[in-house]
């Protein structure tokens, strides 16, 4: 279920999510509107973009800004997150969520792929941060949010380019809060366990794995994207303004 908790520094926040159209993210969107903040998307999924602001204006009679945008693209990055705050204000909380994994052998990736993959997992968030940071800095502070991935952590042996990506998450959120904190601007990293997102239920979820999966977490059940919220809203808030260069692992207590 979605928390109900109120963070009252995040009501006219300035909240902008990658790949909030969906998933994690789209938990995420969901949540920020929930607080009462002023929420802009990036998301390369228009038709499920479109339909997650359509629900949202139903049900919570708001509904957030959607950017379309391909991350891959660093002008159209840019720009995105400056229509976010051209229509906002400047960003006070940034959500690096976007991600895509698919699986790969290790025989078959190419220089290509490689680089696609990074294009996708990795470098938007650098560059992402670095979109906002001039407006955080003028403010005075700011909360940057990485989510990156348990998987590296566990050795899962399937996607070796994408846990590179959450590997190199965690190192990027150390080095630009050494960066920030000067400024008040706060860089923490969320590592989620399995998360039991559509996509993932469609490709990957088989009953045998996920009941394997399960076995080995503390607590007994699958994951979902509304588990992810807390933890992102705690981050964004002045509740952890004494937090940076840290990364919650969110896994159920897996062992």
């Amino acid at each position: 279920m979605m928390p109900t908790e109120r963070f009252p520094d995040l009501e006219n926040a300035s909240v902008l999510i990658t790949g909030g159209g969906s998933g994690i993210g789209a938990a995420l969107t969901e949540a920020f509107l929930r607080q009462g903040a002023r929420v802009a998307f990036i998301d390369i999924a228009e038709d499920q973009s479109r339909a997650l602001c359509d629900t949202l204006r139903g049900t919570l009679h708001r509904s957030p800004l959607y950017l379309h945008a391909d991350l891959r693209d660093i002008a159209s990055l840019r720009q995105a997150a400056a229509d976010a705050a051209e229509a906002h204000g400047p960003i006070s909380v940034l959500v690096n969520n976007a991600a895509r994994d698919d699986r790969h052998e290790i025989e078959e990736v190419t220089p290509e792929y490689w680089d696609n993959n990074q294009a996708i997992n990795l470098r938007p968030f650098f560059f992402a941060a670095q979109a906002v940071i001039p407006g955080m800095k003028t403010a005075g502070g700011g909360s940057i949010i990485n989510f990156s991935s348990t998987s590296y952590m566990i050795n899962q042996g399937d996607l070796p380019a994408y846990t590179a990506a959450k590997g190199g998450i965690v190192g990027l959120t150390k080095g630009l809060a050494g960066a920030l904190g000067p400024y008040g601007i706060r860089v923490n990293a969320i590592a989620p366990g399995w998360v039991m997102t559509e996509r993932q239920k469609a490709l990957w979820a088989s009953d045998d794995d996920l009941e394997s999966h399960v076995a080995r977490q503390c607590l007994k059940r699958t994951l979902q994207p509304a588990d992810m919220v807390g933890p992102c809203l705690f981050l964004a808030s002045s509740l952890s303004q004494a937090m940076t260069a840290q990364t919650l692992i969110v896994d159920g207590g897996f062992l």
